[in-house]
């Protein structure tokens, strides 16, 4: 009984530790329900431009259109700032779901 008991709360321990881990690196799924807001602006499936460009292969491009290189850091802090007609999401988006919007971005 008590090894069954060790087992579960290890069992236990060791999910939250991969629910936790997850949620740091992002969840593309949440990621792409957040970003239905921004596919207004953004596409992501054609290089055409809306309002702002688009993010297709966005992280596989070597610069943003500003010019910086694109890192998660770089994108986010666009998200952060905006500019050049975008908002400003610093205050609209939980850091969870800029963290997963970021995650969607790196599947496409």
């Amino acid at each position: 009984m008590r090894t069954l008991v060790l087992s579960v709360s290890i069992g236990g321990l060791l999910f939250t530790g991969l629910v936790i881990a997850a949620d740091k690196d992002g969840n593309a799924a949440k990621g792409k329900e957040v970003f239905d807001q921004c596919s207004v602006c953004h596409n992501t499936d054609t290089d055409e431009k809306k309002i702002g460009p688009s993010l297709k292969g966005l992280f596989k491009h070597d610069k943003l259109k500003n010019g910086k290189a694109v890192t998660v850091d770089n994108v986010k802090a666009m998200i952060n700032t905006g500019g050049n007609g975008m908002p400003s999401y610093a205050d609209l988006l939980s850091e969870q779901e800029k963290t997963d919007v970021i995650a969607y971005l790196k599947t496409l």
